[in-house]
């Protein structure tokens, strides 16, 4: 057994495209890969935690397996993100022959849209060049940052946000490993928390895990630093009755006593917004003020000079829809 202070997102990351949850049709057509005994250059593109970098390394242990570690690399872009790094590391691994059986190696870049334009240049010229020793595996959060000839040479996989199902099949998964119990409340709150990101719900479990084997939602919601969404609901209902002093009270609360960090509150206010029953003019301005407080926020103004105006222009725009 594994020491206890191991990361789970690293001891529990599958080693088989089969074990990979929430992305079947990529993992189906990533199988065929393996099959036919042929790759070509990839670009695996979608949000955080959603399994780009699992279905590289797992596709490289389908395709080497004992050797994989001998034709496989894995970099980070955002590291090193000039064109020296094309020139000597990338292009010093592409042009060595690839060993045992293999008939290729496999360079997984990650964040390549960290590349800067001119390295990306570089990159498409030793992608050409090489492409009978070595495949690329390119990972990004945004592909419209790889330029166009890159993205012509490469197969495109969008990686989607992981369902509420996937989250809880791997998180159940894990906590029979652990010998854990999650209670359905909790089990919901790690959905919530997640929001697509599988990587967000294995530390929330491993974090209330060191706390009690029985895991419930308070522990889930404190160890995370996130609101509940009962109090972020709370929150708007007493804006939009226009109870400015008990919203403020309850905001402050949330951010001093809790300690849950601004932007997080504003997306929590935007998801419950979203799914919320209301008239659609009023809707869309609170949107548009949740909009104008994060860019605020982005440029650098108080949080609390911000969030608490925020919480004042959706008690001016409540009673803007009374008086209509």
């Amino acid at each position: 057994m594994e020491e206890s202070h191991t990361i789970w997102i690293e001891k529990y990351r599958p080693t088989k495209l089969s074990e990979i949850v929430g992305q079947n049709e990529i993992v189906e057509r990533l199988s065929s890969y393996v099959m036919t005994g042929n790759l070509p250059h990839l670009l695996f593109t979608g949000s955080a935690g959603v399994g780009k970098t699992t279905a590289a390394v797992t596709l490289a242990h389908e395709f080497f397996r004992d050797t994989w570690q001998m034709n496989f690399r894995e970099m980070n872009a955002s590291d090193e993100r000039g064109i020296d790094v094309v020139r000597n590391q990338i292009k010093q691994f592409a042009r060595t022959s690839p060993l045992g059986d293999a008939t290729f190696k496999i360079l997984f870049l990650d964040e390549a849209d960290a590349l800067t334009t001119d390295a990306q240049a570089a990159l498409r010229r030793t992608m050409e060049s090489y492409a009978q020793t070595c495949r690329f595996i390119l990972s990004c959060n945004y592909s419209s940052k790889i330029i166009d000839p890159i993205q012509s040479r490469c197969a495109i996989y969008r990686f989607k946000p992981l369902g509420g199902d996937a989250v809880k099949e791997e998180s159940c998964r894990i906590a029979a490993r652990e010998g854990l119990t999650i209670t359905p409340a909790a089990m919901d709150a790690i959905v919530y928390i997640a929001q697509g990101d599988m990587r967000k719900a294995i530390n929330a479990l491993q974090g209330a895990a060191i706390i009690s084997t029985t895991i419930d939602e308070k522990m889930v919601y404190a160890i995370t630093s996130t609101a509940r969404p009962d109090e972020i609901n709370e929150l708007l209902d007493l804006s939009l009755k226009g109870e400015f002093d008990a919203a403020e009270s309850l905001l402050a609360n949330l951010l001093h006593e809790r300690g849950i960090a601004p932007n997080e509150l504003i997306n929590q206010c935007y998801r419950a917004i979203v799914k919320k029953e209301m008239d659609k003019r009023l809707k869309v301005e609170l949107i548009d003020h949740l909009g104008e407080t994060d860019f605020r926020l982005s440029e650098g103004a108080s949080s609390d000079i911000q969030m608490e105006a925020m919480i004042a222009r959706f008690v001016l725009s409540s009673q803007k829809k009374t008086v209509r």
